[in-house]
Formats: structure tokens, sequence, C-alpha cells
């Protein structure tokens, strides 16, 4: 490989230390000790051994073009990559790296400026993988590497890609580190030059005291700023390779306690305990207070880097600007200094990067198990339906409902729509979700119960003015758009009733059912098989009348003596036959409800669906 002077001499050096006999000294070739065989090297080895060979040259490199440039030379040491173009940030732009090719040039400088310091998909012709990768320090951004490889990286290599980002982001971050300790030594000798002209002039003797004191707080910031450059790369190095390890809150909270010696803990943003490395863990940790909880989030969210809270000093996992966690440390005898609130900056940031990655794996699943749910909704084929629901873990075999949820007092976006999803889940719900204008709907597998959604939103949210509507069940996937109407209808049924807050079935609304837009032949059938169904099927085995004694009933506005008439039986057969027809349905004709609805349905018996036949 053709590197820069600082990569040979790193290479030089290391064959020579290979070579040195014990204490030190030079034997001549013909009296040197017979090599032992060295195991051979895995390619993984080979490629960890070339990365750290050139993380030494790029550490040891003060330029930031030539770091930029060591690693697109040496991007191949990661894997099959392709270094598409570099670009360093200087003040506000983006300024790409001499060694960027013509090709594609305008498409990926202006991706990369559109990603605004995230990550993303860089697409370039023939290569069917690309990604800008912004390089990241303490400081904030320092360029982008675009990256393309002909097939798409195994998880080795994009392990190894990502530790090559890590190491050239901390060399960029030394470099300009080190440029910043010139420019004050070049405003350090500027003072000193100033400090012997203000001696020669001897004008202000105390104006020369104070630039003195000034020149020796410098020198002494200059010495402490050397020290500290060496433990701050042994510290990123560290919480890279933890963030690189895949260990998640666990392997952070124990680098950080391993560096400090204070007890190291995660919290969620809620206040709930995920992680806690070394001594003097609660059991049970206490439960949190949702008020004080926010107070103290948007309290450390106010300052600038740690803060301390009781004994316990507190950083926030915030990645863009959202709060996904706090980091903290235990440190009950005060004992926190400059280096430990230094480690638990890197540890916020490589925990940072570590939960970023979990919830952009939930939001895409999130996300297709929406698009899944509103596909249903509107209506999709079986075999695609069951292959997508079974890759995000949903069975859509068997019966399913459909709920649609509406609360008075939230407005129907995405936060609403989890907290609905949050508690289906607690009830024992499995469901898809989606959420419209105006409502969040589940398509949920089994029946929910009368009362235990419902109840736990109304806690979930404060409030009782909510609706719930429940459709029929559904055994068909393509039956779903038709029983999401039901539970519309079954929703708009329950808010323009006296009691508009509640849980509404829509197998459970009588009359309801058929009154509205949609209502078709089918649903007329079974609104009559529901307040008929056993009547006919009597008539059918015993070869009675029972339904059109029942018709004839009705016809005649209640009255005994017109119905027997036009019957041609007498009173008593008329009595005997409205009695058994109470016991053979279960519906009490003196009730208002359930006369409306016998009445309405053997019209539509009758009627619509030639009753008489």
């Amino acid at each position: 490989m053709v590197g820069s002077r600082a990569y040979r001499l790193y290479h030089r050096r290391s064959d020579r230390r290979g070579s040195l006999p014990k204490g030190g000294a030079r034997r001549h070739a013909t009296t040197a000790p017979k090599r032992s065989r060295l195991p051979v090297r895995t390619p993984a080895a080979h490629a960890l051994q070339e990365l750290a060979a050139l993380s030494h040259a790029l550490f040891d490199t003060s330029d930031e073009r030539e770091i930029l440039r060591l690693a697109m030379n040496h991007l191949v040491a990661a894997g099959p990559y392709s270094a598409e173009a570099g670009y360093l940030k200087v003040g506000h732009d983006l300024v790409p790296s001499p060694g960027n090719g013509p090709t594609h040039a305008v498409a990926v400088a202006r991706r990369v400026r559109e990603l605004a310091g995230q990550d993303g998909k860089v697409i370039v012709a023939g290569m069917p993988w690309g990604r800008a990768l912004g390089l990241r320090g303490p400081a904030g951004l320092h360029g982008y590497l675009v990256v393309t490889a002909v097939s798409r990286p195994t998880r080795a290599e994009r392990s190894l890609l990502a530790m090559l980002i890590r190491h050239t982001a901390a060399a960029l971050s030394v470099a300009v580190a080190r440029r910043g300790r010139h420019e004050d030594a070049l405003e350090l000798h500027r003072l000193r030059k100033d400090t012997l002209e203000l001696r020669q002039l001897r004008k202000d003797v105390l104006e020369l005291h104070r630039l003195r004191e000034e020149r020796t707080v410098l020198q002494r910031q200059l010495v402490t700023v050397a020290a500290e450059l060496g433990y701050e790369r042994a510290v990123h190095a560290l919480m890279a390779d933890v963030a690189a390890s895949g260990g998640g809150e666990e392997a952070v909270t124990r680098a950080l306690h391993g560096l400090t010696g204070l007890p190291a803990l995660v919290e969620d943003r809620f206040g709930r305990l995920t992680s806690w490395t070394g001594p003097g863990c609660p059991v049970p940790y206490p439960e949190p207070d949702p008020v004080r909880r926010e107070d103290m989030l948007h309290a450390v969210a106010r300052q600038t880097g740690p803060v301390r809270i009781g004994d316990r000093v507190v950083t926030l996992i915030r990645p863009h600007g959202e709060i996904l966690g706090v980091l903290a440390l235990v440190d009950v005898r005060d004992e926190a200094d400059e280096r430990t609130v230094l480690a638990l900056g890197h540890a916020a940031t490589a925990l940072a990067l570590e939960l970023t990655h979990l919830r952009s794996l939930a939001e895409v699943e999130l996300r297709l198990r929406r698009e899944l749910a509103d596909d249903l909704l509107t209506g999709t084929d079986g075999p695609s339906a069951y292959a997508r629901s079974a890759a995000v873990g949903h069975d859509l075999h068997g019966s399913h409902y459909i709920v649609a949820v509406q609360w008075s007092n939230r407005t129907t976006d995405d936060s609403f729509a989890q907290s609905v999803g949050r508690v289906a889940a607690a009830v024992g719900m499995r469901s898809l979700l989606t959420r419209r204008s105006d409502h969040v709907v589940l398509i949920a597998g089994d029946r929910p119960h009368a009362h235990a959604l419902y109840e736990a939103l109304a806690r979930e949210n404060g409030t009782r003015s909510g609706t719930i509507g429940v459709s029929a069940s559904c055994d068909a996937v393509d039956d779903i758009p038709h029983h999401y109407r039901e539970a519309q209808r079954a929703l708009d049924v329950r808010r323009h009733s006296r009691e508009r807050f509640g849980t509404s079935f829509f197998d459970e609304l009588g009359l309801y059912r058929i009154l509205g837009p949609g209502s078709g032949r089918r649903e007329l059938e079974r609104f009559v098989q529901e307040w008929l169904g056993q009547l006919i099927d009597y008539d059918s085995r015993h070869h009675a009348t029972m339904v059109e004694t029942l018709s004839r009933y009705f016809d005649c506005g209640g009255n005994y003596d017109e119905t027997a008439d036009s019957l041609a039986i007498h009173r008593s057969t008329l009595r005997y036959r409205l009695q058994r027809i109470r016991d053979i349905s279960g519906h009490d004709l003196a009730n208002v409800e359930d006369r409306l609805n016998l009445q309405v349905a053997t019209r539509v018996w009758k009627i619509v669906l030639g009753g008489l036949d």
C-alpha cells in the first residue's frame, strides 16, 4: 500500500520490533536466532492488523486532508469497498477532497449536503450499495466519506468499516485539536511580543503584570491540554470499541465504571432502570414520578454537558435533539473531576449511537406494520398480506376484529397512536396498528374485552371521554375493508348516542346496523338472522308459521282481534303463538327496543328478502 510518511515509518518500526532480540541490541543476520513459526493469520485478523496500522498512521498525521486521503486510499482494508468521494467541513461548508473523481461528483456532493450531518444512502450508477458516512467527533461533524461496494457488505465487513470511520473521525478530532494548540501557540507568541514591547516602552506596569499572569495561565493550559489529549484518545478508543462490540447498555456502563470507579447506570426517558454496573443498586428500584422526571430532563437539557443532581452526575442521551434516556454516575463523595466528566461524555456518545441504531430498527418495523395495516383496510390480496404479516411477526390467519379508537382530548397523531398501541399490548391484544385523520385503527387477533381496553385508555389519557367501535368477526383478509366500515359505524353510533363514551360492538347495534351508508343485502340478511333466525329455523323444522304470525301482528298494530281474523285463527291460538315466539326467540315484545327491531326484521324478511316465497 502507498501511504503517508507516517504510515511507512509505522510499518518500518513494526518490522524492526519484530526482528530485534531481547535487550534491544541488533544482531548480525548470520548470528540471529531462528525465528519461531508464527500462527497463520485469518483474513479477519489480517484486516484488523491493517486497520490498526492505518489507525497509527492516521493519528500520527496532523493534516486533515492527509488523514482523509489515507482513509480513502486504504478503505479496502475494511472490505470490498471503494472510496467514491471525501469531504472536509470548512466553516459551514463541505469541501471535496482533491482525490474525488469527476464521476457523479455533482450528484454525490448534492446528496451529501442534503443529509445535513446524518448518515444515509448514496446512489451511484453501477454500485448496488452506497453510503455517505459522517466523520464525527466531540466537536461535531468533521466531514464525510462516501463509500460504495459492488455487493451488500457482510456484518463483519460493516463492523470493520464502522471501525475505520470511527478511527478516521477520531484522528480528525486530534488533528483539529492540534491545529487549535498551534493557533494557541501563535497567540502566545503574539502576547510575548506585545509584552516585550510594553516592557520597552514602560507604559503600564500593571498591564505588564496582567499579561505575565495571562501568559502563565496559557502555558499551564497548554501543558494540561497535552496531558489530557492522551487520556481523551484512550477513552475515545475504548468507547469506540465498546460501541463496535454491540454489547449495548451493559457494555457501556461496565466500561464507564471501569474508567471512573463509580457506579454507572442507564435509565430510559421515563426513569426506569435499564442497566447498572457497580455496587449499591437499590432493590427495588424507585418508581419514577412523571412530573419530577420531566422537570429534571428539562433542567439538564438547558445545561451544557453533565449536571450534578443530588449524588449523581447526569448527562442526557440525546442524538439529534431527541432524549432517549439518561446516563449517570453515582458520586456520593463528590469525587468526580474533569476526567470523570470526559469519560461520561464519551460514554454518552457511544450509547447514543447504539440506542439510535436500535430506535431505527424499531421504527422500520413499526412503519412496515402500519403500511400493512393501511393496505389491509383499503384492500389487498391474501397471499401478499399473509407473507408480509409473517415478516413483521403477526399472524393474520383466523378471526380478526377491527377496532376504531377516538379520544376527545387527544389529537390523532403518532404520539396518540403509540399510546393506543402500548395500552392494547398491555391488555393482551395482538394487533396491527395505523391511524386515520380522527381515529386510530387496530386490526386485532381476538375480540376485545367489553371494558378492558376502554378503561386502560381512560387511565392512560386521564379522561373517560373516549369512544371505541368494534366490528363483527372477520374470517378473511378480503373482508377487512367491509369490517372496517362496521367499526366506523359502531364508533359513529356510539358518538351520537346518549352515552357517547365507551365501547360499542357492531354485532350488538341492532337496528342501527342497517341504518346508514354502505348497508347491503348481506347486512340485511345478518340483521334478519340475528332477530328472526330461531323462528325461521323453527318454522322450517315444524312446518309452522311463527314468523308470518309475528309479521301479521305488527301489520295489525298489535291488535289481537284483527290479527286473529287475518290469520283465520282463534284469539286464544294467537296468544299461544305469541307466547311461543317469546320462548323460541328470547325477545320480549313488551320491550321497546326488541319490539322495534323485530318489527323492522319482519318487514325486511317479507319485503326485501322475499320471506313469503
